[in-house]
């Protein structure tokens, strides 16, 4: 999987221009699982800088910071029973997948929208095609950096 990520910026004279303008490559994760790292931040509010972050090796969250990212769900995906630190905006962008929580589960298909506010929680793709997810992970007060174990 690849996405097309323009980024824009500001030239010498202070005029928009698009500064980047690329393809960046899915990261393979555990069985049934890739993710594409589209942007982050170090801190919030956030600063802008010449950094690209999809270069930069990040977690599942940054603390104090953001994260912009898609994901893809192959059918039969991988189990990862997990809490994050950060408020999270997921957009179901295709197909269906489920969201289990400690007390119960619920049904995503594209279009649909899940606020997830640092909640145990694993994604469950049992359907035939894959699942992608567009999310953005917002740092809680006091929250901590999370990996992928």
């Amino acid at each position: 999987m690849k996405i097309r990520r323009i980024v824009t910026g500001h030239n010498n004279e202070g005029r928009s221009i698009v500064k980047w303008d690329s393809e960046v490559e899915a990261i393979p994760g555990r069985p049934g699982f890739s993710y594409v790292p589209l942007w982050a931040t170090k801190q919030l509010p956030a600063k802008l800088t010449n950094e690209d972050p999809s270069t930069w090796e990040i977690g599942t969250t940054i603390a104090d910071g953001s994260v912009f990212r898609i994901i893809r769900y192959e059918p039969g995906v991988a189990k990862r029973w997990h809490r994050t630190d950060s408020v999270d905006y997921a957009v179901v962008l295709s197909g269906e997948i489920y969201m289990q929580l400690d007390e119960e589960e619920v049904h995503l298909k594209a279009g649909d929208v899940m606020i997830q506010r640092g909640t145990m929680h694993n994604w469950v793709n049992r359907g035939t095609e894959p699942c992608l997810i567009a999310f953005v992970l917002v740092a809680t007060e006091g929250g901590q950096s999370t990996g992928w174990s």
